[in-house]
């Protein structure tokens, strides 16, 4: 029986670290009929793979019960998650200040009172027993006012056993502040010479956790600019025209074949193809080109590019999602939102982190407690709580989905769409890459550049009939030929038959005459003599031409050559690749030595050439076998299959649709350039993915055992939970400072 996939997105609000993302993904999982969970703490969305329809009511239920919210998402999402966000930040930015000017007095009247002898001796003088009662209620306002986030989430967590970031701490603040309050009220409870009060680090601990999240929630922000950039690019309303009367209307009444007027300074509102007028046209946020492009009558326009100069008219051809903008923002947010297999290692650490520390917390304690130096109890309780503080899951889970976001976003503006972010690592990783030659190395515009017949045939004659059966194909031989015709003033023959034959060339019947036009392989295959025009023919492929042969009546009868043009750049594109330590190799069903010919001109390590469409996908294979990964850039049809068959596949954007579904990166303007770039971006964004990893686990692996104390029996040196609190607040800031670096990043033409 089989069985058919479905995919679903959820939005899910409340997670605050990686301990959140795997308790999500454990909540998903366990709903009969999910296949696979991908969950990404930066874009705050759920990616579900279902085997069967599973109601969508019963997954949201099941992200309730782990403590979070989740509901399907909106095609809007982008507009409100901005605007919902900006008002958490609003709300972290009114708490933080609250509670820094009440932990402000706290922090003054016990730290300073250790620091300046002075400032002790007056506050015990005017306020005596009251110095700690007010820091107690100065504390417990800060805790239970702008903390209370911490023990609302917190708490419940660790009651359900899936403790997070908000449960360290909300355990190592109410630790604190219980002791303190019991040594404020009731000292006498405690053994003598532990009469410590710890509120400043209670209040401080929140303080500066809320600091950290408000200067995270700021940075946060920006990782998602490329998409908020996208959005604004599509103006709300256009001007239509209907019975030669202009209309202002709004985009979602707009259909396709309906006529809009574009003036200058205005952006193009949908796809469509001028009718009327032409124009330069900014296409810069869509292809990466900065210089604007001529348009005419029947060139397309794309919807949210800008009109510069002219004003025209054109036809709408697409609307709503299958706008390529639309299309170019759902690939943005799709890749933001995957999951790099190096993510795999980071999310089965983060599973068991939490509960790790607390453990680490609670061995603390006890150790100190019993084998410390007097006062055991408070030193125990300082070094538990900073062992609390100190760990930060909230870095680990941020380091790789916010490189992943600014990464393809900085990608998206240099016209350059990742699929997903896992062709960002596969991208990184390869070291082969393959071209398709006719299309994307080359203009795919062949010219007809030689015309030789055999003895017995005039040259217009067959010309004539060449032309006549090519005049229904949709292939480059086919444009050459009639333009050849065209320009020679040659009528053409009648058409009656017409027969493609896939990967060799065509069979025709023109005015009675029977035609066959193709490759050496056809003739091989009809068991026509090639002799009379063989040496010909080996010399045009010498020159780096593509011989065709024509037969009229299997009879052979003339030999023509087409020369395709390098496209501009090409060579300093594989240039850069060689740079980049890659091995190129070209896939062509041209003849061996015109092949050669344009490899030698090109620099290219390996030539597998006379291929069929239907071989492509072998070669491909082969190549992985000789060389390991490999990447494969192609543009037609046939290509599609070699496209989904490598490790990577690069469609050119100017290509059909069919390939550029198939494959996982699209390069929009159709410069062959943007592969270099593409590597280079994406070698860039794994390096910041491992910054960011390497930060977050150096970070808790170095500075949790001095929070434990290991180097106060050498050098005397206790970690206090204050300092903790900053070093915790400041790994997620520093994780997401450095991946928005990847927003300024140069290409390698442009440095």
């Amino acid at each position: 029986m089989s069985t058919t996939t479905q995919e679903l997105d959820l939005a899910i609000e409340g997670m605050t670290c990686a301990s959140c993302v795997a308790h999500v993904e454990r909540a998903l999982t366990k709903v009969d009929g999910v296949s696979s969970v991908s969950v990404n703490l930066a874009t705050e969305r759920a990616h579900l793979t279902l085997s069967h329809e599973v109601p969508v009511a019963e997954l949201i239920q099941k992200v309730e019960q782990a403590g979070y919210q989740a509901r399907p998402t909106q095609p809007s999402d982008q507009q409100e998650s901005a605007a919902r966000r900006e008002l958490e930040r609003v709300d972290l930015k009114k708490n933080f200040f609250f509670s820094l000017i009440a932990t402000f007095p706290v922090f003054v009247m016990e730290m300073g009172s250790h620091l300046i002898p002075a400032l002790h001796h007056w506050l015990m003088a005017n306020l005596g027993d009251w110095n700690w009662i007010i820091q107690a209620a100065l504390t417990t306002l800060v805790m239970f006012g702008p903390g209370w986030v911490f023990y609302q989430k917190g708490l419940p967590a660790l009651a359900r056993l899936q403790p997070d970031m908000n449960s360290l701490v909300a355990l190592g603040s109410l630790a604190a502040w219980s002791y303190s309050l019991v040594a404020t009220f009731a000292p006498s409870v405690l053994p003598t010479g532990t009469v410590n009060v710890y509120f400043e680090a209670a209040a401080v601990i929140v303080t500066l956790i809320l600091l950290g999240r408000l200067m995270e929630a700021n940075a946060r922000g920006r990782t998602s600019d490329a998409i908020a950039r996208l959005v604004k690019l599509q103006p709300h309303n256009a001007t239509r025209l209907r019975d030669d009367k202009q209309e202002t209307v709004e985009l979602s009444l707009i259909q396709p074949n309906d006529h809009l007027l574009v003036r200058p300074g205005e952006r193009i509102p949908l796809d469509g193809e001028i009718i009327e007028g032409s124009s330069f046209i900014d296409e810069s946020m869509m292809t990466g080109e900065s210089i604007p492009v001529n348009k005419t009558v029947a060139a397309e326009v794309i919807g949210g590019t800008l009109n510069t100069t002219g004003s025209f008219t054109y036809r709408v051809t697409k609307t709503g999602k299958d706008t390529l903008l639309a299309q170019i923002i759902e690939l943005v947010e799709t890749a933001q939102g995957s999951k790099l297999p190096i993510q795999a290692l980071v999310d089965q650490i983060t599973r068991w982190f939490v509960p790790a520390v607390m453990l680490v917390a609670a061995l603390t304690f006890l150790v100190w407690l019993f084998f410390g130096p007097e006062p055991a109890l408070s030193f125990a309780l300082v070094n538990a709580v900073a062992v609390l503080i100190i760990a930060c899951p909230c870095a680990m889970g941020l380091a790789t989905p916010t490189s992943i976001m600014v990464g393809t976003g900085r990608a998206a503006s240099l016209g350059l769409l990742f699929r997903s972010g896992t062709a960002l690592q596969t991208l990184a990783e390869v070291k082969t890459i393959a071209f398709d030659k006719t299309g994307t190395l080359t203009l795919g515009k062949p010219k007809l550049t030689d015309f030789i017949v055999a003895p017995g045939f005039e040259k217009n004659a067959v010309l004539a009939l060449a032309a006549a059966a090519e005049q229904h194909s949709e292939h480059p031989i086919a444009n050459a030929l009639i333009e050849a015709a065209v320009a020679a003033k040659i009528s053409l023959g009648t058409l009656e038959t017409f027969e493609a034959i896939p990967g060799y060339g065509l069979k025709a019947k023109v005015s009675g005459e029977e035609i066959h036009i193709g490759a050496d392989r056809l003739f091989e295959k009809l068991s026509i003599n090639l002799d009379s025009l063989g040496s010909i023919a080996r010399q045009l492929a010498e020159e780096g031409k593509t011989p065709i042969y024509i037969s009229v009546n299997n009879q052979m009868a003339a030999v023509m050559a087409l020369a395709d043009t390098i496209k501009p750049g090409t060579a300093a594109a594989l240039k850069a690749l060689h740079a980049l330590d890659f091995k190129i190799a070209m896939i062509t069903g041209d003849n061996q030595r015109t092949a050669n010919v344009i490899a030698k001109k090109l620099g290219i390590d390996v030539v597998i050439a006379e291929v069929l469409p239907s071989e492509k996908v072998a070669a491909v294979k082969e190549l992985r076998k000789q060389h390991g990964a490999i990447a494969y850039v192609g543009d037609g049809i046939n290509d599609a299959p070699a496209l989904a068959e490598a490790d990577l596949g690069l469609a050119i954007g100017t290509g059909t649709d069919i390939a550029i579904e198939s494959a996982d990166l699209v390069l929009v303007s159709g410069d062959i350039q943007g592969v270099p770039k593409s590597i280079a971006l994406a070698r860039a964004t794994m390096r910041n993915i491992k910054q960011n990893l390497f930060w977050a686990f150096a970070y808790n692996v170095a500075l949790i055992p001095l929070a434990a104390g290991v180097a106060y029996p050498f050098f005397g040196l206790l970690l206090s939970p204050i300092l903790a609190a900053s070093a915790m607040a400041l790994s997620s800031v520093f994780v997401v400072t450095n991946a928005l670096r990847l927003r300024n990043w140069k290409t390698p033409v442009e440095e």
